[in-house]
């Protein structure tokens, strides 16, 4: 493998934490509260890093197990059929998550933390203990695994430290 198609294996996952927080990012420029500006960033990450990034795992080690097996480093076992459908329950989760409140996003973001953040010990383990640096166990399968519930949790927590986003007056909404 070149080290360039090594490369953008490694860090297509990244596309599922970058393009949630550019979109939130360019979507709360203006936003009239702090609250509200957090309303739309849990909503993004919720749908695109969370409901989308896990989606697309479903749909991967569905529709093409053998890539997915050689991107992680693996032999195909029928165990990648639950991966598979381990992920359809991250993406519904995540979906759930746009329109949840804090305190389930906060549940959501622990319950996605498990699979998640045990499937990082296992890349890691796998990584040290059996050398294996496939674009799929390393790189940018890490980070979304160590951050997407994570951040989740977070912004929930934050939410709940700022209370309920107030609606803004319809005058001001047709004004914007």
């Amino acid at each position: 493998m070149s080290d360039l198609s090594y490369l953008a294996q490694s860090a297509f996952p990244l596309v599922w934490l970058l393009a949630p927080a550019a979109g939130a990012f360019i979507r709360t420029r203006h936003a009239p509260s702090p609250q509200q500006a957090l309303e739309t960033w849990q909503r993004w990450w919720a749908i695109g890093a969370f409901g989308c990034g896990s989606l697309w795992m479903t749909v991967a080690f569905l529709g093409a197990p053998d890539v997915m097996a050689t991107a992680i480093g693996f032999d195909r076992t029928p165990f990648m059929f639950e991966i598979a459908f381990a992920n359809l329950g991250l993406a519904v989760m995540g979906f759930r998550a746009a329109s949840a409140s804090a305190r389930e996003r906060i549940t959501i973001g622990l319950g996605g933390g498990m699979f998640l953040w045990g499937a990082l010990a296992g890349h890691v383990y796998q990584w040290f203990a059996g050398g294996d640096h496939s674009p799929g166990n390393t790189g940018g399968v890490l980070v979304n695994d160590l951050l997407i519930p994570a951040v989740m949790i977070i912004l929930a927590v934050r939410s709940r430290r700022l209370g309920p986003a107030t609606p803004r007056p319809a005058t001001q909404a047709a004004a914007a």
